[in-house]
């Protein structure tokens, strides 16, 4: 019993729980959103809103295509949606937060220890390496082109 309870109180459980639930009422918003605004949209532009009472009959067997379509319409509307409203804000939003977390340190060929990527020495092995990028204004107190040597 004390493992059973461990396992419900788990952290990934609980998150998935919520996870579930939030996604299920963000469905539920679409699905509402699509049948009040973007169906009758539809109907406007092209005629009968609701396909779902198309059909065909062969032989007595009745195909209802149009619940189909209205299964993709739905589909498609639902996935725009999700893209344009969750998907590329959140990518654009990870893209600057990525822009903010540039590495700015990289491994000394020499020794393999992390160093500025602005670096023209190691400070663990003294080796010479050759900066990554060259600063454009002093960086700390020395002029463009002056080895640290001759401060």
């Amino acid at each position: 019993m004390e493992g059973f309870k461990k396992f419900l109180l788990q952290g990934n459980l609980v998150q998935l729980a919520v996870a579930v639930v939030i996604g299920t009422v963000f469905a539920n918003l679409i699905t509402a959103f699509t049948e009040g605004f973007i169906t009758p949209l539809l109907g406007i532009f092209g005629g009968a809103p609701e396909f779902g009472d198309a059909s065909f009959t062969i032989n007595g067997s009745v195909f209802n295509y149009g619940q189909f379509i209205d299964a993709v319409v739905s589909f498609l509307i639902t996935a725009a949606i999700l893209y344009f409203f969750v998907v590329l804000p959140m990518t654009k939003l990870l893209e600057k937060t990525a822009k903010a977390e540039e590495v700015t340190t990289r491994e000394c060929p020499y020794c393999c220890s992390e160093i500025d990527k602005r670096a023209g020495r190691c400070s663990n092995c003294t080796s010479e390496v050759t900066p990554e990028t060259v600063p454009e204004e002093t960086v700390e107190g020395r002029a463009e082109g002056s080895s640290p040597s001759a401060s």
